[in-house]
């Protein structure tokens, strides 16, 4: 979530985005939180909050994989690549918070849910430094520099801008497959 801050302007300068346009990722990201989660609960209450979260890191994986065609293919596909991420993070959402209660004694139930969202501070807090420093790490063009360049050299420029988010995004994508592979397996 917190690394929509940093792609939005990236995006925003690749696809020269009005500013309406570069805050339908905001809209489709957060579109997700509304249109998923009374499903998401349907879901939860069906398979279970292990189950739920699995589901919901594989879904998330997805999406970040997802940017990966999107970076080939264009804006369109990265918004839809937001939905799916999204999706996928509030399926988590509506299993873990309980899952986190139920998994030991009810009277320390407070305490475990308050570390999870520590944990969740940390990620929100140390997230767009890394965004930062793995997609914004490449040398940015200035405005008067893009305007000197040949529609060829733009474009190449731009198709080099959108790749940087490849590597990042298939690192998240592992990482959520991973852990859904843990929690899968945990007893």
């Amino acid at each position: 979530t917190s690394l929509n801050d940093v792609l939005i302007p990236h995006l925003k300068s690749i696809y020269t985005l009005s500013y309406v346009q570069a805050m339908l990722v905001q809209f489709c990201f957060f579109g997700a939180y509304f249109i998923v989660s009374i499903p998401a609960g349907a879901l939860i209450k069906r398979i279970g909050y292990q189950n739920g979260a699995v589901t919901g890191l594989i879904i998330a994986a997805t999406g970040c994989a997802l940017f990966y065609p999107a970076a080939d293919s264009g804006y369109a596909l990265f918004l839809f690549a937001f939905f799916v991420l999204a999706a996928g993070i509030t399926i988590l959402q509506v299993a873990a918070n309980p899952y986190v209660t139920v998994l030991g004694d009810p009277q320390t139930a407070s305490s475990r849910l308050t570390l999870t969202q520590a944990f969740n501070s940390l990620g929100t807090t140390v997230g767009p430094l890394f965004g930062s420093i793995l997609i914004l790490s490449g040398a940015a063009l200035a405005t008067s520099d893009v305007s000197l360049l040949s529609a060829t050299e733009l474009a190449a420029h731009r198709a080099q801008e959108a790749a940087a988010v490849q590597g990042p995004y298939l690192i998240l994508a592992g990482a959520l497959l991973l852990l859904a592979i843990v929690f899968a397996m945990a007893r």
